[in-house]
């Protein structure tokens, strides 16, 4: 069987996308045009306005999007919770699957642009998801005994961040936006970190963590009565010595 059909067709496919997004979108806006539209929309009593929770990007809100898109320019979207940790990654998605163009950012709320060319009636159909899919099985998350550590180092640094200040409290479906900028600094003086995450609940705890994990990066080592446990990594692993 010929292994080497898949990139080629998914290259295609994805010029194909991006040349029917740049018919869509049409001449780059002028600067006056994105201020007009900007000063229409950015407010807070927007009526076309969505959020965007902890799911992130899904079928129903591209649906939501295109259905704003019918009458309005442009679209407001307000996004909280675990997502706004990334905010360069929510932005990516909701202009890779809507077509349009973020033409304002300003922490965690983005104006998506439908472009001049688009067309309600030509649309694309969306399949709308009418039921919450199973959740994904993971690997556990953190370890009784963490990587590179004894059972007793695992166990004292635990206690060490349990008992420490925590660097920020987190409140549910907050603005998560400076998060992993405070994390890492914090990490370059201190070996592990607390983030109180009361009634944030656990498994958006989970979630916080893991994006900490990969975005910092760091390692979380204990997930206890909705607190985060960060430790920086064994430098030592991390940094090559010099030839």
């Amino acid at each position: 069987m010929d292994r080497t059909s898949a990139p080629v067709h998914h290259q295609l496919d994805r010029e194909k996308f991006e040349e029917e997004r740049n018919r869509v979108l049409g001449d780059p806006l002028q600067d006056e045009e994105v201020a007009e539209l900007v000063e229409r929309y950015r407010h807070s009593d927007c009526a076309r306005q969505i959020n965007l929770g902890k799911g992130g990007v899904t079928h129903n809100m591209i649906d939501d999007i295109h259905n704003h898109w019918k009458k309005a320019e442009a679209v407001r979207i307000k996004c909280l919770g675990v997502p706004t940790l990334d905010m360069d990654n929510v932005c990516f998605h909701l202009e890779d699957k809507s077509f349009g163009k973020i033409i304002y950012r300003n922490i965690n709320i983005v104006l998506l642009y439908r472009g001049r060319n688009y067309d309600p009636k030509n649309r694309p159909v969306i399949p709308l998801m009418l039921w919450k899919p199973y959740a994904p099985i993971y690997p556990r998350l953190v370890k009784s005994v963490i990587e590179g550590l004894t059972y007793d180092e695992t166990r004292e640094l635990r206690n060490k961040g349990l008992n420490s200040e925590p660097l920020m409290k987190l409140t549910r479906n907050g603005v998560y936006v400076n998060v992993v900028e405070r994390v890492r600094e914090a990490l370059k003086t201190e070996e592990v970190v607390r983030l109180d995450c009361t009634h944030v609940g656990t498994s958006d705890c989970k979630r916080i963590g893991v994006k900490l994990r990969d975005l910092v990066p760091c390692v979380p080592i204990l997930f206890k009565d909705e607190q985060i446990i960060i430790w920086r990594g064994n430098l030592n692993q991390e940094q090559p010595s010099d030839p």
